[in-house]
């Protein structure tokens, strides 16, 4: 795909390509609001990976292999300097009505739930945030993410086990689940 839109973007109106489709676009929205940037600046951190996308093409670079795992792994770096210049409790509420009004019905229930996982999430550690939320959430191979983030796929696997049981132990102790 990166190879198509730098091709347009060399001779006609580089106006035509847009390096990443609608799934793509969804995915990289979604890591990010897990990711605790707000649904405000949603568009911004689309707009980044894009950038770094067309920037990418623009330095001669070989396209990524996988430019859906790649421009996921950019929406959750982008999102944890979010998460790291903001303060935590600014975040979660914003974060929720995100989550909400386009993820989940509303309800009791989910709402407790969603409040308790955004809650874990803010307390893992932001190697552990993540993966969970690249293999879960981003629906990426443990492979992609390794390939990614420049780490062998053990300490992936590591960094989930140690974020999933933390975050279930999380649920289990506000007695969520």
């Amino acid at each position: 795909m990166l190879r198509r839109m730098t091709r347009r973007g060399q001779g006609d109106d580089a106006g035509h390509g847009d390096p990443l489709d609608a799934a793509q676009e969804r995915r990289v929205r979604a890591v990010l609001a897990l990711g605790g940037v707000p649904q405000a600046d949603l568009l911004d951190g689309v707009q980044q990976v894009r950038l770094r996308l067309l920037e990418r093409a623009a330095k001669g670079y070989e396209a990524p292999r996988d430019v859906s795992a790649w421009a996921a792994v950019v929406a959750s770096n982008l999102a944890m300097d979010w998460h790291r210049a903001k303060r935590r409790q600014e975040r979660l509420g914003e974060r929720l009505a995100s989550l909400r009004q386009h993820e989940f019905p509303s309800g009791e229930d989910t709402s407790v739930l969603s409040l308790a996982v955004a809650q874990g999430l803010d307390d893992l550690p932001d190697t552990q945030r993540q993966v969970l939320v690249l293999r879960f959430f981003a629906d990426l191979p443990v492979r992609s993410i390794a390939q990614e983030l420049g780490v062998p796929e053990g300490t992936v696997k590591s960094r989930l086990h140690t974020a999933v049981r933390a975050l279930r132990a999380r649920l289990h102790e506000d007695e969520v689940v």
